[in-house]
Parts: structure tokens; C-alpha cells; sequence
């Protein structure tokens, strides 16, 4: 399986909703777009939906922390919502969650912004 990448911008959060599979064969293209669009479009603050992510490996992970690095370069912050439970085991192991909010759904995510 693939990854299918949804890309929304909402004043200055982007909000990406990945589906399938995150692995070393989708990730060089999240990077790639994510980056081009966080910089073409002065992005802030991200918004990552998981809600349809089946699988992430470790390259997986290296994407979104590049992309959290990205954004607290501009004093921004990124918002992890709807995760799936293996997906969140894996974010519990990594210790991502000490740096990155998790939030229920991309409603509570975008209010917890400032934007919905």
C-alpha cells in the first residue's frame, strides 16, 4: 500500500492528512511537499491528521520531526491529532509526545491554534 498526502492551509497552519503507509518509500515525497509549502506559503503551525495512517517506521518519524523542527524555527507549533493506536504506540516509544500535542480530533487542533 501507499501513501496518499492531503495537503489543507488554513491562514497560516497547514493541515496534512496522510492515509496508508509512512515508510522509507513515501517519506522523501512528505518531506519534499511538506517543506516546499510549510516555506512557498509562510506557514506556522502544522496540523498532522493520522486518522487513516496504518503504518509508520522509523523514516516515518524522521519526516515529521524534520518538519517540527521546520516550523519552531518560526516559533510555531505542530499538532498531532485522531492517531490510531499503533501509530501512537509508536510516537510513546520515540518520545515525540514530549515535544509535539496531541489532540482527539483536527477540530481541537485548529481551535487549540486559534483558527477553527
Amino acid at each position: 500500500m501507499s501513501l496518499n498526502i492531503e495537503f489543507e492551509t488554513k491562514h497560516d497552519v497547514l493541515c496534512i492528512r496522510l492515509s496508508g503507509e509512512l515508510d522509507h518509500h513515501t517519506a522523501d515525497e512528505l518531506r519534499e511537499r511538506a517543506t516546499a509549502l510549510i516555506e512557498k506559503n509562510e506557514i506556522r503551525h502544522i496540523v498532522l491528521n493520522l486518522e487513516q495512517l496504518t503504518f509508520m517506521d522509523s523514516s516515518g518519524l524522521g519526516v515529521i520531526l524534520g518538519r517540527y523542527k521546520q516550523i519552531k524555527q518560526v516559533h510555531g507549533e505542530m499538532v498531532v491529532c485522531a492517531i490510531s493506536p499503533a501509530v501512537q504506540r509508536l510516537f510513546d516509544m520515540s518520545g515525540l509526545f514530549k515535544i509535539i500535542k496531541m489532540e482527539p480530533t483536527e477540530e481541537f487542533a485548529l481551535q487549540k491554534l486559534g483558527v477553527a
